[in-house]
């Protein structure tokens, strides 16, 4: 076996900002003889186009600068870096400012004067976990797991304002079997944003930045948008996250979605319990009084129980697709289907399976009485209001009936 040359060492690269020039030039002087490559910035601004012609593996910059303070330089350099430890130092230290650096993901906080000796320990070991960390996400990349690595607060929120930037909505039909007719679109959430390749991982990005609100009403928007193509007869259901239901603008009565609520369903995916919305019926009687249906997703999988359903009496439940995988083989799990299609049309709600992949599902869906589907067999989700091959385009919206214009 041949003998291996041992790995030479990686010169750390280190950007320096401070608006103060003596202390700049101490701190670049400082590393520069501890073997860093060394650049420095007199302000965010210009440390912003030093991360955007190069990459650091530490910054160490000052908090308390005009124009751009470190920690708003902090959350700009996330959006061109999502794994450079930043260090920021400040002469005035307070525990607000300390509680902010953390929140915000700074590695560490220094109080000046910082000794030379502890300048240089905290940059070797943040540029060490720098390429720790950027090793983990080659890893992840190639194990398909990146979605899991979300970084701290500055690099989630950096990741998901890309998403943001780059979301769009998808339809999927909803058709009535019997009838061989679209019931219904749904409008589904994609973004191009790799970091977040699913909804699921927006949706939890925006959970943990408090920014569903945001995230619902640029949905809403551009659910609607080519409302225009929507056949006369065909409802649009729009997915609204438990906590869509505290944003007040989702109840503003000359908004453009109320202009077209007699043509929407709200679908409300129970990520978390209903019972978080403490007036949950005055608020749905308000949805309903400006002309909106409300659908309840996931049945058999979410957080929908018998109180939930009492209290939302909806339009339309949806069953889940775990309960329709496989369903033609499951004599049990038909059992449990027939009983809930049965009992949710004696409760006066529209049923509907997801997640119908075969025919084999679909044949033993409707024998258990429900005709409303939707899933991969009959058509992906794809350009705004795409006909599926097996159904024609009709009418189908009188299946539901007026809405009601209040619970009962």
């Amino acid at each position: 076996m041949g003998d291996f040359a041992p790995a030479q060492p990686i010169q750390p690269k280190a950007l320096v900002v401070d608006d103060e020039e003596v202390l700049r030039s101490a701190l670049v002087r400082a590393l520069t003889r501890a073997g860093f490559e060394v650049q420095s910035a007199a302000d965010g601004q210009a440390a912003l186009r030093a991360l955007q012609d190069d990459a650091f593996d530490v910054i160490l910059s000052d908090i308390d600068m005009p124009r751009m303070n470190g920690i708003q330089l902090l959350d700009a350099a996330r959006a061109h870096d999502l794994d450079v430890p930043v260090v920021l130092i400040t002469g005035s230290p307070s525990l607000s400012t300390a509680i902010s650096a953390t929140e915000h993901g700074a590695l560490r906080y220094l109080l000046k004067p910082v000794a030379h000796h502890e300048l240089v320990s905290v940059a070797r070991d943040a540029a060490l976990r720098c390429r720790l960390a950027r090793s983990k996400r080659q890893a992840l990349e190639l194990a398909g797991g990146l979605a899991r690595f979300m970084g701290d607060r500055a690099g989630l929120a950096a990741r998901f304002d890309r998403a943001m930037e780059s979301l769009h909505v998808v339809f999927q039909p909803i058709v009535s079997w019997s009838r061989r007719e679209v019931f219904a679109y749904e409008a589904l959430l994609r973004s191009h944003e790799p970091s977040l390749p699913h909804p699921g991982a927006i949706l939890d990005a925006a959970e943990k930045l408090g920014r569903v609100h945001d995230l619902g009403r640029r949905i809403r928007s551009r659910a609607i948008e080519p409302i225009e193509r929507l056949p006369d007869d065909v409802l649009l259901f729009v997915n609204l996250h438990p906590n869509d239901l505290l944003d007040e603008h989702l109840f503003v009565a000359d908004s453009p979605l109320a202009a077209l609520a007699p043509r929407v369903v709200l679908e409300i995916t129970e990520r978390a319990p209903l019972d978080s919305v403490g007036d949950l019926r005055e608020r749905l009687e308000a949805l309903r009084s400006l002309g909106f249906r409300i659908a309840v997703d996931d049945l058999g999988a979410g957080y929908a129980g018998l109180t939930s359903l009492a209290t939302v009496a909806p339009e339309v439940v949806k069953l889940d697709m775990s309960l329709i995988r496989g369903l033609d083989g499951d004599p049990r799990r038909q059992t449990v289907v027939r009983t809930m299609v049965s009992m949710s049309k004696e409760l006066g709600f529209l049923v509907t399976g997801e997640g119908i992949e075969t025919e084999a599902e679909r044949d033993a869906l409707a024998r258990t009485g429900c005709d409303l589907m939707q899933g991969y067999l009959f058509a992906k989700p794809g350009d705004a209001f795409a006909v599926p091959a097996i159904v024609s385009p009709a009418a189908g919206r009188e299946t539901m009936g007026a809405p009601p214009s209040c619970i009962s």
